[in-house]
C-alpha cells in the first residue's frame, strides 16, 4: 500500500523480540534495560501529524490486530525469523512494510522476500528520503546509507513514545555511530561499511539530549565513548557540574592513554563495559583486534579501580588458540583483577564479518539457524576444542565467576572496606537475585529503583558515598541487593 498525498500516516515501529527471550532460561532483567532508541531516532522524521507506536515486545505484548500505513521492523540476528514473521503477516493485511537493521545489512536478500523496502546501514539519512518518497507514492525497495553520514541537525529522539516506566535504564543515550576498530568478529563493522565508519554529534547537541532526561543516571550506549579524544574531552567538559553519574563502554587502549578516563570519572563515569576478550595474544592477532595487542590488562583494571569506576569484563571463548584451559585461565584472571562483572561469549561467526567469510570459506559453520547466533551456542567447528567442551566451559565460567566466593574474593581486591562492598552488592545483585528482578518487572516497579541505582553509582570516598542533590545517595543503604551491573550486551547479540 502506498499512502496517497499528504495525508497523515499511521506508523507502528516495532523491535520483535530477541529468540532468547523467549527461552526457558529468559532473564526479563536484561531485556528490561534500554528502550529502542534507534526506532525512537527514527519517529523523529514523521511529521507532526502523523500517529505513530513503539512497541518493543521485550517489554509488552505485540497485538497484530490494527491497520498501520507503514510498519518499520529492527531485526537482529536472533530475532530475524519472528521479524520476518511479523512483516509477512502486514503485508498480507495491506501495510508497507520497511525492514532495518544489523541483519538486513548482512543479508539483503534474504530480508528482501520479506519487506517492501529494506535499509542498509544506519538510516538517519535514508529514512528521512524514504519517507519523502513514500507520500509521494514512488518509494524504492533497497535504501542504502553511503557517504552522507552526519549526526548534525539531526531532530531530538522522540522521548515521548517509549514507555519510560518499564525500562530499568530509560536515560540511555547514543551520541557517537559506530566504532574506529575493525575487529574481525564485530557485527557492527559491517554494518558501517560504504560510508564514515565512525561519527559524532555536535558536543552542544549532545549536552542538549543529556539536559532532556530527568534524574541523574546515564547510560551511553555508544560501542566506543572515548574513540573520539576532541568530542569526548569537550563532552566530559560539558558535563561536570551536571550532577549526573554514568555508564558506558571504551577500549583497552583508549583507557591507558593520556587522562581521559579522568576526566570521564570527574564527569561522573562510574562504570564500563570493557572487550578484553582474550589473554592470549594470538588470538588478538588473528582476530583483528590491534588496540588491545601489547596492553596491560592489570594496568587498565588498576586504573579504573583507583578512579573508582567499576568493570564490566567482555570475554570470548572459542578463538583459533583457545584451548581447554582457556576457561579456568579466563575466570581466574578476572577474579584475581577485581573485575566487577563479567560478560562471557561463545566466539559467534555473525554473517558480513570477516570471520563468517573466513569460517565460511573453510568450511568450519556447521548452523546457519540464526536462532542459535547468540553467542550462547557453538556454531562452528572450534580448531581446539571440541564444541561439546566449549559449550560446557562457557557454562562453567557464568557459574564459576558469579559464585557466592567468587565474587567475595574479587570484591577483596579493593583497598577499602567501603569499595568491597559496593562491588560485592553490585555483582551478586546482578546475577543473585533473579527472581525479585522479575517481580519487579512484572509489577511495573522498575521507575522505582533508579534512586537506588543513582545512589549506588555515585563515587566513593573516604567521607562516604558523595550525595546527590535529591540526597538520594544517604536514603539508600550500600547493602541493599538490587545493584545490577548494566552492559552493552543488549544493543546487540550476547549473553
Amino acid at each position: 500500500m502506498i499512502a496517497p498525498g499528504l495525508r497523515p500516516l499511521k506508523v507502528r515501529f516495532i523491535l520483535p523480540a530477541l529468540k532468547e527471550a523467549t527461552d526457558p532460561q529468559w532473564r526479563p532483567v536484561k531485556y528490561s534495560l534500554f528502550p529502542p532508541l534507534g526506532l525512537a531516532t527514527l519517529a523523529a522524521y514523521l511529521n507532526p501529524d502523523d500517529q505513530a507506536v513503539i512497541t518493543d515486545e521485550h517489554v509488552e505484548p505485540l497485538h497484530l490486530n490494527d491497520s498501520p500505513d507503514l510498519v518499520i521492523v529492527q531485526v537482529y540476528i536472533t530475532n530475524a525469523y519472528r521479524a520476518y514473521r511479523i512483516a509477512d503477516h502486514y503485508r498480507s493485511k495491506g501495510a508497507f512494510v520497511c525492514l532495518g537493521g544489523l541483519h538486513v545489512t548482512a543479508l539483503p536478500q534474504e530480508a528482501a522476500q520479506h519487506g517492501d523496502a529494506i535499509f542498509l546501514g544506519p538510516g538517519e539519512q535514508t529514512f528521512p528520503r524514504f519517507l519523502e518518497d513514500f507520500r509521494a507514492g514512488r518509494p524504492e525497495r533497497v535504501y542504502t546509507s553511503t557517504t552522507d553520514r552526519t549526526l548534525e541537525r539531526i531532530p531530538p529522539i522522540r522521548r515521548d513514545l517509549i514507555k519510560r516506566p518499564r525500562y530499568l535504564v530509560p536515560n540511555s543515550i547514543v551520541v557517537t555511530r559506530g566504532c574506529p576498530q575493525h575487529c574481525d568478529f564485530c557485527y557492527k563493522d559491517a554494518f558501517f561499511q560504504g560510508g564514515r565508519g565512525f561519527y559524532t554529534q555536535r558536543v552542544d547537541d549532545a549536552l542538549a539530549e543529556i539536559a532532556r532526561l530527568p534524574g541523574r543516571h546515564l547510560y551511553f550506549l555508544d560501542d566506543h565513548l572515548l574513540g573520539d579524544r576532541r568530542f569526548a574531552e569537550a563532552l566530559f567538559s560539558g558535563m561536570r557540574g551536571m550532577g549526573r553519574v554514568f555508564q558506558g563502554a571504551a577500549t583497552v587502549d583508549s583507557i591507558l592513554r593520556g587522562d581521559l578516563i579522568e576526566r570521564a570519572a570527574e564527569a561522573g563515569l562510574r562504570s564500563i563495559f570493557v572487550g578484553f576478550e582474550t589473554l592470549t595474544p594470538e588470538n588478538l592477532k588473528r582476530s583483528n583486534k590491534r588496540q588491545n595487542l601489547g596492553r596491560d590488562y592489570k594496568a587498565v583494571a588498576d586504573r579504573l579501580h583507583s578512579l573508582g569506576i567499576m568493570i564490566n569484563g567482555s570475554f570470548v571463548f572459542g578463538m583459533d588458540d583457545d584451548g581447554p584451559d582457556v576457561f579456568r585461565r579466563t575466570v581466574n584472571w578476572g577474579i584475581e583483577h577485581g573485575i566487577t562483572t563479567a560478560t562471557f561469549h561463545i566466539q559467534t561467526p555473525y554473517p558480513g564479518t570477516r570471520l563468517h567469510a573466513r569460517m565460511q570459506r573453510d568450511g568450519r559453520i556447521v548452523t546457519e539457524n540464526w536462532d542459535h547466533y547468540d553467542t550462547r551456542h557453538v556454531v562452528f567447528r572450534p580448531a581446539l576444542l571440541r564444541p561439546e567442551a566449549l559449550k560446557s566451559g562457557y557454562d562453567w565460567a557464568y557459574r564459576e565467576f558469579y559464585k557466592w566466593s567468587a565474587i567475595s574474593r574479587a570484591s577483596l581486591h579493593h583497598g577499602s572496606l567501603k569499595h568491597q562492598a559496593k562491588h560485592f552488592f553490585y555483582a551478586s545483585g546482578w546475577r543473585k537475585f533473579e527472581p525479585l528482578w522479575d517481580l519487579l518487572i512484572r509489577a511495573r516497579q522498575l521507575a522505582h529503583i533508579t534512586p537506588l541505582l543513582e545512589a549506588v553509582l555515585s563515587r566513593v570516598s573516604r567521607s562516604g558515598i558523595e550525595a546527590s542533590s535529591q540526597g538520594a545517595a544517604e536514603a539508600v543503604p550500600l547493602s541493599s541487593p538490587l545493584f545490577p551491573i548494566l552492559t552493552s550486551e543488549t544493543a546487540g547479540e550476547t549473553n
